[in-house]
Formats: C-alpha cells, structure tokens, sequence
C-alpha cells in the first residue's frame, strides 16, 4: 500500500474535494483520482461517493479514514522523534585528574571544537577523583574517555600516553633550601616533608626513589591529590616532592629540579575497549592521538 496515496486520501477526505486537496497536494486533479482509484481497487471498498462537486465518505471510508489518521500519526511521531534524537549534538564525556583538568583537557577540547564540523558537546565530569577512582567510572561506562595515571595492565583498557611530568623538589620561598637550582633527593631527607597518602598513586613511586636513596622522609602530612600538598607547602608546613605541573606557577613556591634521581609521570589516555564509541568520540580519540603521536611510555 503506498504510503503517499494513503496521505492523499486523508487529504481528500478533510478537503471533500477532488481540485481543492490536489492543490494542497501540488500534484494534478487527475493523479489524485487515479491515486484514490487504485486504494479502492487495493482495499476491494468504495471509499468516496459523490455529492454534487464535493465527494464524503462511505462509512466504509470513515473507518479507514480514523485507522489512517492513528497509523500516520504514529508514523509520523516516529519519524519526528528519530529525526530529533538524529539532530541533537552528540554528547562525550570525559573525566580526568584535577591537574591536567585545569588547562591540558580544555585546551585540547577547544582545539579539537574549532577543527570540527561535527555538532558535538563535552560533558565533563564534577568528581576530582584519584586515577583508580576515574578508571573505576571508566568501567562501570560513567564515561566515554577519560585522562589519568595507569593504574593496572588489565586488557580491558587502552592506555595512550598524553603528557608527561618530571618529579620537583618544592619549598615555601623563605625555606633554606629555596636558593637551590637543582637538588639530589637524598638533601631533602633532613627536612619535615608533606607526602602522598597511600590512596595516591605516586606514594609508592616516591617512596621507592626514597629507597634508592637510603632513607624516608619526614612526613608532616600525608595527603591524596597533587595540588593540596602544593598547598600546603605555600603555606609553610614543609616542603614536597611533586610532579612539576603548571599550578606550582602560580604559588609562593621555590621549584627545584631533582638532579638525581630524575623519573616521570606519564599520563594517559584512557577507553574501554568494549564500550560503544559515537563518530564524534572516535574523531577526539583520533585527534589526542595525532596530536601527541611524539609521547612514549
């Protein structure tokens, strides 16, 4: 049964009139009556009769006019809802530490906006979670992409390195070891130190270049995330060891460069490999991965 002669029918049966509703239909009188013809013919029913110019339903016709009228409006209402969801922007979302959150990702994000010509939108997380925590969301699909530490060698996720973070020695500025340019870990032993909590994970990085170096240090406090142990050394309760990330610029911090021994934090890409990604994901994934081919493990 062909979907427009059954639009022309209803056209006709609220016109009941054969030259006013094919000129709604832009289409000519005579292929509006071969159309209605052939439905009749189809349906074995006479659909019309004539009353002077004008032509009314049979009640045959009535009720094949309500069953068209409900299977149209639910045709229609379908068609309308795919063609919405098809025009709303895709939506990715992305978790990542607080410290590449503050300027990388956006950054990336801005960049990777004014190259697209998809309609697209970045939904970014609220949570400043820990790399297990975020790998933890990852799984359970919170989010599509996500910006982190390593955290396991599970096969389950694809890690692609991003960026990367040399280890500092940092000091409030009127510390006595503020006038160094570079400094070995080992001269930071004789000194109260703010330190990762075991939750992090560069605590056991750090207390095993400790190790390397003969000894522990110190610690004041023991706290999870990068940014509140800078904190705390601006403010004096000791110095730390930190990755050398761009908010240390901006606090009354010295910082020095460890000359021995020297280590990265590398930082990663992170998606699940099971998870269905949208073309619009896809197209970032390709984009963070052309734009730092040049970093390795």
């Amino acid at each position: 049964m062909n979907l427009f002669h059954l639009r022309y029918f209803v056209t006709l049966a609220k016109s009941q009139n054969y030259t006013r509703a094919a000129r709604q239909l832009n289409i000519t009188q005579p292929s509006l009556s071969n159309a209605i013809h052939g439905l009749e013919a189809e349906l074995g029913l006479a659909l019309f009769v004539r009353q002077g110019r004008n032509v009314v339903l049979t009640s045959e016709g009535r009720e094949f006019s309500r069953i068209v009228d409900h299977s149209l409006t639910i045709l229609d209402s379908g068609i309308e809802q795919l063609q919405h969801q098809n025009n709303e922007q895709t939506v990715i979302k992305l978790a990542a530490l607080r410290t590449l959150s503050t300027r990388w990702v956006p950054g990336m994000v801005r960049e990777f906006l004014q190259n697209s010509q998809q309609d697209v939108r970045f939904e970014f997380t609220n949570e400043n979670g820990l790399s297990p925590q975020i790998i933890q969301g990852l799984r359970a699909k919170h989010y599509d992409i996500c910006f982190c530490s390593k955290v396991d060698e599970q096969e389950d996720i694809a890690y692609f390195p991003i960026a990367s973070q040399a280890l500092v020695v940092i000091t409030p500025t009127d510390h006595p070891l503020a006038t160094r340019n570079q400094i070995e870990l080992s001269e930071t032993l004789a000194f109260d130190q703010v330190t990762f909590s075991k939750r992090s994970g560069l605590a056991p990085i750090i207390r095993q270049l400790f190790a390397e170096c003969g000894g522990q240090p110190h610690s004041v406090y023991a706290i999870e995330e990068d940014e509140a142990v800078a904190g705390l050394v601006a403010n004096g309760f000791g110095i730390a060891v930190v990755p050398n990330m761009p908010l240390l610029k901006t606090l009354p911090v010295k910082i020095i460069p460890l000359s021995f021994p020297t280590w990265q934090r590398i930082f990663y890409m992170a998606t699940l490999k099971d998870h269905y990604q949208s073309p619009a994901a896809k197209d970032f994934i390709d984009f963070v991965h052309a734009h730092h081919a040049d970093i390795r493990q």
